[in-house]
């Protein structure tokens, strides 16, 4: 008899008999009649066992999670269920068995009101949640379509090493000791960088990988120590091409994956215009609300803490909510105390209808009342946000304050995708943690202009990422293939000779045997993931997720290891 799943069964498989395989996920007696609804993979079909049929002393065993094997014809239900696919048909059971039993689990599984510790502990029961599992299977999709999409370019899937050399790429690397040679470590990458450009030195042209990337860096909603990238590296093309190839690919996953056909060519802005406008390098478009520069309208103002900070060269900038105009004192100072967290000193604030009140009103005489109206386009109603102080202070907490009034107010729109390109980053980013310039992507980035590095400040490279509802999807640049280039731009970073040899010099050798102009793209797939499953999560769309102290809960993992693991490869640990 052919095995079938429970969503392959409808009303046109009426009087056919079938063999079902699944888990009890939930048992009703009514009368002389038992109901099982049998759960698989594909979805719940309800069972049958009337008190005459041969099999219902079994049945009055079942308990939920029990697996079970069902033989049995398809009957139309008297009361059709119109909730689920297979709502209007029924099995009547005429061979039932237990296949394996189970103890009562920790949880229900259906409950949305469980503990995310206590799901990760048990995250095998976890997934048998059909939402956990839609998830993995639209991930499994995105695969799919990726590697078909990029099959079709004539790409060819490479796989590059997991246990690699160090390398400085922007975050701690995850090292693992040699036991063979004594005080030596390899590192798990952090991108598969190096590798990809060095098949590009081999001639492969197009190269992609569903690679696994190791990262030892501070966690958060959107972060994982291990995730995986669609991993893209391209030669003899130019930037738009690169662009071009990735919107394609963008635009099929959102077809084939969610039935979407996105526009193209995707929006683009530069990465000063997103930073000047949003406040962040990767804007939530879903949502209007640009921040304003209002600097101008207060160098002349009475305003002495707002005269001082624009004598010392910093500027004011200001957001709009209309729909915030009924905020009260008490709400004003919890938005506050959250641009504190970005280093704003404080929050001044306006209300206007028809006249200006707020914490700053009286500062404003009639011509910069005037100004304000127009500039901010204010109509009745209109709450404004002001932060004032330097420029990295200022667009970063009124970036992440735009964000934060609109998911409060609930002006983002869901159920809509807003795509754009962010291009022209900086080349170079200064590090308060190291007190120095570091690589704004990553050192093997191409300069805009290699004769211009030493203003680090104004320095553009070509780097790119793509965004999606605010998340930064995927990013990348074209890369420096003249080992002079490269020699130049490590040793604006930093790199004595002697440290670029140790730290790369694989890939500076490889630069002198015909390196091809190339440049890549890596798509965090979880990411990408989260975005069409509309989850905010990172652990919702990875089977077996680390927590924010990168500790699996699961596993007990990371655990301690036996002396004799650590005499092996000669460690000795240090109280």
């Amino acid at each position: 008899m052919k095995k079938i799943s429970n969503a392959q069964l409808n009303v046109k498989n009426v009087g056919e008999t079938v063999e079902l395989y699944g888990w009890a996920s939930k048992i009703r007696k009514l009368g002389n009649l038992i109901f099982i609804d049998l759960r698989d993979r594909s979805g719940i079909i309800q069972l049958v066992v009337n008190s005459d049929n041969i099999n219902y002393e079994k049945a009055l065993e079942i308990k939920n999670e029990y697996v079970l094997k069902v033989n049995g014809t398809i009957v139309k239900r008297s009361n059709p269920n119109t909730e689920i696919p297979t709502g209007e048909i029924e099995i009547d059971v005429t061979n039932l068995e237990i296949l394996n039993t189970s103890m009562p689990l920790p949880f229900d599984i259906k409950s949305d009101n469980v503990s995310e510790e206590l799901r990760l502990k048990y995250r095998y029961l976890d997934l048998r949640k059909e939402e956990l599992q839609s998830y993995l299977i639209t991930r499994h999709k995105i695969t799919q379509s990726v590697r078909k999409y990029l099959d079709n370019l004539g790409f060819v899937e490479v796989e590059t090493p997991i246990l690699t050399a160090t390398s400085p790429e922007g975050a701690r690397d995850y090292l693992v000791p040699s036991r063979i040679q004594k005080g030596t470590f390899y590192a798990l990458p952090q991108s598969p960088q190096l590798f990809k450009q060095l098949l590009m030195v081999a001639g492969f042209e197009k190269y992609y990988q569903i690679a696994r990337c190791f990262r030892d860096e501070d966690l958060r909603a959107d972060r994982q120590p291990e995730f995986t990238q669609i991993d893209m590296e391209m030669s003899f093309l130019t930037q738009e091409e690169i662009m071009e190839i990735t919107e394609g690919l963008i635009y099929n996953v959102f077809k084939e994956v969610k039935g979407i056909e996105i526009k193209l060519p995707i929006d683009r802005m530069t990465y000063d215009e997103a930073m000047n406008l949003y406040g962040s390098d990767k804007p939530d478009l879903r949502f209007e609300n640009p921040i304003y520069d209002i600097t101008d309208d207060f160098n002349d103002s009475d305003f002495e803490v707002f005269n001082t900070i624009i004598k010392n060269g910093g500027m004011v900038n200001a957001l709009v909510f209309n729909e915030a105009f009924n905020y009260s004192r008490k709400d004003i100072d919890k938005l506050t105390d959250y641009v504190k967290i970005y280093g704003a000193k404080t929050l001044a604030f306006l209300k206007y209808n028809g006249e200006f009140t707020g914490s700053i009103a009286k500062f404003l005489n009639e011509n910069m009342a005037l100004n304000l109206i127009k500039k901010l386009n204010l109509k009745e109603n209109a709450l404004i946000l002001i932060v004032a102080g330097d420029k990295k202070i200022v667009k970063n907490a009124l970036g992440a304050l735009r964000c934060k009034v609109a998911r409060d107010l609930e002006l983002i729109d869901k159920d809509k995708y807003a795509l754009t390109w962010v291009t022209d980053f900086p080349m170079f980013e200064y590090s308060e943690e190291e007190g120095r310039y570091i690589s704004c992507h990553h050192p093997f980035t191409l300069p805009k202009d290699i004769n211009n590095l030493n203003d680090k400040e104004n320095a553009k490279a070509y780097a790119y990422d793509i965004v999606i509802n605010g998340y930064e999807a995927g990013g990348g640049s074209l890369r420096i293939y003249n080992p002079t280039d490269q020699e130049k731009v490590l040793k604006e970073l930093g790199f004595s000779k002697e440290e670029a040899e140790a730290k790369f010099g694989f890939l500076l050798k490889a630069l002198n045997y015909g390196c091809p102009p190339h440049g890549g793209l890596a798509i965090g797939l979880e990411r990408l993931t989260m975005i069409l499953c509309m989850t905010d999560n990172i652990r919702d769309v990875i089977a077996f997720p680390k927590t924010t102290s990168a500790s699996c809960l699961m596993t007990d993992a990371p655990s301690e290891v036996t002396e004799k693991q650590l005499k092996e490869l000669h460690i000795r640990l240090e109280d």
